[in-house]
Formats: C-alpha cells, sequence, structure tokens
C-alpha cells in the first residue's frame, strides 16, 4: 500500500474512480458500502445494474467520485450492447480503474477480456479482489496471483476486500485517495449522487422485482416512475409503470388475485418512504411491451439514450 508523506496529506485530492468487472462480483454492494448510502440495487441476477451510478465519498482531505458500471458480459439484446458500451467508455475516462473481481471463482474468460481493456486504456488500475469472506485463508495468495496474472498490468496496488462484511474498505479508501491528483471539490459536501429521485424510485421497485421473481422474468423487466404528485397530509402519489415483454411474465408479476404486485409494492413503498422521508401512496401497474431490449424507441425512453 503506497503511503503518503506529510505533504501530500496536507494536499487536497480529487478525482473519478471506476468500479468495472463482470456481472455479479459485488460493485453495487461495495459502492454502496463506500459511500455509506444505497445508491445502486443489489441481487443475485446478472445486469442488475443498468446505468452508470455516481456515487460520492467525501473526506477532510479528498473527495471520490465513484462511477459503478454495468457488469461486462457478452450481449444478447441492443440494451446488452448498451451496457457493455456504458463500461467500456468509462474505462478512460476516468482517473483510477478499480477493477472488482469474485476471489470466491477462479478468473473466466470475461475477467481476461475486462484486463485487456484496462490495459488498452493505460489508466492508472487497481484490482480489488471482492468476496473475502468466500475466500478460505489458505488460498487467499494463490487467488490475489492468479487474478494479478490475468495481464500484463502495472498494478498501483492488489487489495483483497469484503464488501458485503466492510472488511479493509478503509484500506481501500487510502489507496484511492492516495491515486487522486490534486483537485477541486467537485461536488458540495452534502451530496452523494446525481441521480434524480425518479431514477431510484424506478430502481428500488425493480430491485423488489428481482428479489421476488426467477429464471427469465427479472431481465425482461424495467420500470418507469411516471409521476410524483404531493397530496393532502403529506402523503406522495407515486405512479409506476413495470414493463415485461410477454403476457405470461405479466402473469407472473401480478400473482395469484394481485399478491405479487402487492408484495412487490410494499417492499417498495417502506425505502422509498425512507428516501423521500414522507408517507407514499404507491400505485404499480403492468404493461406488456414485447422485446422492448431490442427496440430503440423504448430504451431512449428508459434513459439508454442514443449509445446503441
Amino acid at each position: 500500500m503506497r503511503v503518503l508523506t506529510e505533504e501530500e496529506k496536507m494536499k487536497f485530492r480529487s478525482g473519478f474512480a471506476a468500479l468495472v468487472g463482470r456481472p455479479n462480483v459485488g460493485k453495487s454492494t461495495l459502492l454502496n458500502a463506500l459511500v455509506g448510502r444505497k445508491l445502486a440495487i443489489m441481487s443475485d441476477k446478472p445486469q442488475t445494474t443498468r446505468n452508470r451510478i455516481l456515487g460520492v465519498l467525501n473526506r477532510e482531505n479528498a473527495q471520490v467520485i465513484f462511477l459503478d458500471t454495468p457488469g461486462m458480459h457478452k450481449p444478447k439484446h441492443l440494451l446488452g450492447e448498451f451496457l457493455n458500451k456504458v463500461a467500456r467508455e468509462t474505462i478512460p475516462e476516468v482517473d483510477l480503474v478499480c477493477f472488482v473481481v469474485d476471489g470466491s471463482v477462479p478468473p473466466g474468460e470475461g475477467d481476461a477480456e475486462i484486463a485487456k481493456l484496462i490495459a488498452a486504456a493505460g489508466r492508472p488500475a487497481l484490482l480489488v479482489v471482492n468476496k473475502l469472506d468466500r475466500i478460505p485463508r489458505s488460498q487467499l495468495y494463490q487467488v490475489l496471483d492468479q487474478y494479478k496474472a490475468l495481464e500484463n498490468i502495472d498494478w498501483v496496488d492488489v487489495i483483497p476486500v469484503s464488501a458485503l462484511e466492510h472488511t479493509h474498505l478503509d484500506e481501500l479508501v487510502s489507496i484511492i485517495i492516495s491515486c487522486l491528483p490534486e483537485g477541486p471539490r467537485y461536488y458540495p459536501e452534502d451530496m452523494v449522487t446525481d441521480q434524480p429521485e425518479r431514477f431510484i424510485m424506478a430502481e428500488l421497485i425493480r430491485e423488489k422485482v428481482l428479489h421476488l421473481t426467477r429464471e427469465e422474468v427479472p431481465h425482461s423487466v424495467a420500470v418507469m416512475v411516471e409521476e410524483v404528485t404531493p397530496r393532502e397530509n403529506g402523503v406522495v402519489y407515486v405512479r409506476a409503470l413495470i414493463l415485461v415483454e410477454r403476457e405470461g411474465q405479466k402473469g407472473i408479476l401480478i400473482g395469484h388475485r394481485g399478491q405479487m404486485i402487492k408484495e412487490i409494492g410494499q417492499r417498495a413503498r417502506a425505502e422509498i418512504e425512507a428516501l423521500l422521508g414522507s408517507r407514499i401512496y404507491l400505485e404499480l401497474y403492468v404493461k406488456v411491451a414485447e422485446d422492448w431490449r431490442n427496440r430503440r424507441a423504448y430504451l431512449r425512453e428508459l434513459g439508454y439514450d442514443d449509445r446503441v
């Protein structure tokens, strides 16, 4: 770990650090743990993160702007191509690339491809071996060596962490800050993300769908918050549309006598109320938009812009 001199400690450092890696390596869990707030939704389903989520970590001598990117994978539709493009385009834009890997499993082809992209970008890169809580102590150094050998990259450091158990996260933050240039505070100290409330609300609803459904349903779901209106007695009315690709998926989401959609709404409402700091009335409805993941009009409406 790089140790700062006393002179360096006096300087204010700021910059952008990207969290990149395959799906399900724990990037979103890590982002939430680092900033101390839930900004990115989490599940064990691939492609949970579909946008580049910005999270701001403020320290007395530094400001770190984290960019949590979608997990890179082999795309099967236009949405998948967009997700990969977001991650690829982020790597050369930042001051530091944090390559997050799942240390509980051996490196795969996906890890090797991402390592090549990082090497080609030529940006300072930090290898973050996550899920330390799942790695037997006797195998730790072997795991670290396997991931370090993926590509000829001069890593600024290699650190094992557990985002879930917050293990070594203080050390991780110190390493990241030491790699950033001197610079201004880009965002106000009380700001933790640039995402609008409607986006976060939609993501919280989608997270509950991911947690409560199986098989092909989670991948085929998108959420749009269409209305947020204050009403009497401090209650905020929120109406959200859940998109699916087939009638059968709509039936699963609604459930027998509406039990599934009711459960999704109840779980989401609790977190949205915490986000807004007020009571809400949440209305959810489901619409079939056949093959929406391959239709540019829907992708644009959902915020996946024209980069595909």
